[in-house]
């Protein structure tokens, strides 16, 4: 068994390890660049939240170009199983626009959403959903199951695998750490 100490370096090597992934990235595929932005953002918002001892998943709301909304997870150090970067991230939003429908908005998260986030995004009318790692036990957009396909009115378009190697790397390493 590792000690804490153990594990707090292993963990800092794994997310820096990412994070050089990130920054020194060479731009060899097709993705969409402004994809490719935003993701880094919720991926800088996710390495955070792991320096901090949470599940490291970050997501961030953009609207007309312009990111109206961030957000980390924050379940341990708030005590709140309502504590996931995609609910922050709307949260903000919402108050950003003064409105709870987020009709022409983007949502970017490192990881695919659970039911929980999917309902939030059903109901707060984000019209695309991009995300990175993929998560076959909890995933809600087609990992697991595809919330988004059961004749709900509102149907958000969905775009995975963006700068899925980080995300995973991310969420791999921070487990590894924590074994």
């Amino acid at each position: 068994m590792m000690k804490s100490g153990m594990i707090s370096s292993y963990r800092f090597f794994i997310l820096q390890k990412a994070r050089d992934m990130i920054y020194c990235k060479k731009g060899t595929d097709n993705t969409d660049r402004s994809d490719e932005k935003y993701m880094q953002e919720a991926i800088r918002l996710a390495l955070d939240a792991g320096e901090s001892g949470e599940i490291p998943v970050g997501a961030v709301v953009v609207k007309n170009g312009e990111i109206i909304g961030r957000g980390k997870n924050h379940r341990e150090k708030n005590g709140t199983a309502l504590g996931h970067a995609e609910i922050a991230a709307i949260e903000e939003a919402c108050r950003t626009v003064g409105d709870w429908r987020l009709c022409d908005s983007e949502l970017y998260v490192t990881l695919e959403p659970c039911p929980m986030c999917a309902g939030a995004i059903l109901n707060s009318r984000i019209k695309r959903v991009v995300y990175g790692a993929s998560d076959e036990k909890t995933g809600c957009l087609g990992g697991h199951i595809n919330l988004f396909e059961m004749g709900f009115e509102v149907r958000p378009a969905v775009t995975a695998g963006i700068m899925k190697d980080e995300c995973e790397e991310i969420i791999k390493g921070f487990f590894k750490g924590k074994r």
